[in-house]
Order: structure tokens, then C-alpha cells, then sequence
């Protein structure tokens, strides 16, 4: 990769939480001299000891956070300074103020974010929303899916980078809603009735 996309390619190796402590420091030390801009999900994240071993052993800037849920489950990780790049998902998080929370308290620790984004066109838009109001945003994640024109087909707006760059939506909202057909194929439910408190 370092060949073909020259020095000035940023590498990121995403592990998908696939590897165990052991074998996520044996890869990133085989990885330590190719200038990585970061490792992704060395281990699962539900145990801030293996970040913190692998930290330890690993001259590469960890991140993590498609797995980490909430402030509170972020918070041992920026105390112990494990995470370079924080990554919450705004679908898993809490949400888009939750995320805004996280990516506050990260800039406290000097810890960029990078929003988590491999679902829909909707979660493509918030957070690009995120991702423009925060001072810490690294970069924003083009996942595969965002490449599918099924997916893309599925909202009015097809936001996608020219030349490595996106344009943040302007629009009402986060920018962003879904094609009439989506809305037609949707199973729709309404869920009990507001009903005011009353003496």
C-alpha cells in the first residue's frame, strides 16, 4: 500500500476486534515501521487492559469506539490515554448528543475523533453534521456501503467526497431524508398516544 499510494498515503489498519492482546502486539510491531496513522480495534474494547498492554508494546496510535457505548464507557479509556482517535457511532453511542459529548470530553485528552460510519446515508449526514462542529474531527470514514447505489438510492441526497473532500450539507436538519419510496417500503407503527398528565 505504501508503494502504490506513495508517503504521503495515510494507512489506517483496521482489526475489527478479530485479533486477541497477543496477536494484535505481535502485528502491530511487524506494522511499527511503515508510518500507520492508526490501529483500529487491535482487540475488543470491553477490556481497556488489553488496550492498555498493547499501548504498551505498540509504537502506533491506537483508536477504538464502535464498540464503546456512552461517555461513561468512554472515560477510562481517555483517562489512561489509551486512544489516539476515538470513533463513537452516532447509532450506538446515544446519539447525536451523546456523540457531541464524547467528542468534547476526547478534546480534553487531546484525542481526535472519528465518527463511526458504515450504515445509511442518514448516518452519513449527521455525522458530517458532528464532524464540522467539533475542533478535534481527524477524518470521515467512507465505508464500502456508502459505495452501494442501493444504499445510496435510499435518500434524497447522495453526499460523496470530490477529490477526498465532502461538501457539509447545508440543507434543514442534518441534510439529509429518505426517497418517497423508502418511506412507501417502510413498515410504519404507531407506538401509544401522548396523552398530557392531568388532575
Amino acid at each position: 500500500m505504501r508503494l502504490a499510494g506513495g508517503e504521503n498515503l495515510d494507512i489506517i489498519i483496521e482489526m475489527h476486534a478479530n485479533t486477541d492482546t497477543a496477536a494484535a502486539i505481535q502485528i502491530g510491531q511487524a506494522l511499527q515501521g511503515l508510518r500507520i496513522f492508526y490501529y483500529e480495534e487491535p482487540s475488543h474494547s470491553l477490556n481497556t487492559g488489553n488496550f492498555e498492554e498493547i499501548k504498551k508494546k505498540v509504537n502506533i496510535p491506537l483508536a477504538a469506539g464502535e464498540r464503546i457505548y456512552t461517555r461513561h464507557g468512554y472515560r477510562p479509556f481517555f483517562e489512561d490515554r489509551l486512544l489516539s482517535v476515538a470513533q463513537p457511532d452516532l447509532c450506538l453511542c446515544g446519539g447525536l448528543t451523546e456523540a457531541k459529548k464524547i467528542s468534547d470530553m476526547a478534546w480534553i485528552y487531546d484525542i481526535g475523533i472519528q465518527v463511526h460510519v458504515c450504515g445509511s446515508p442518514i448516518s452519513k449526514a449527521a455525522a458530517l453534521q458532528l464532524e464540522a462542529a467539533i475542533p478535534n474531527f481527524v477524518i470521515h470514514e467512507h465505508h464500502q456501503r456508502s459505495l452501494g447505489l442501493e444504499m445510496r438510492g435510499t435518500c434524497k441526497y447522495d453526499y460523496q467526497p470530490v477529490e477526498g473532500y465532502y461538501q457539509v450539507p447545508e440543507l434543514p436538519g442534518i441534510g439529509q431524508e429518505p426517497t418517497e419510496d423508502t418511506i412507501a417500503r417502510c413498515e410504519i407503527r404507531t407506538i401509544g398516544e401522548y396523552r398530557p398528565y392531568m388532575k
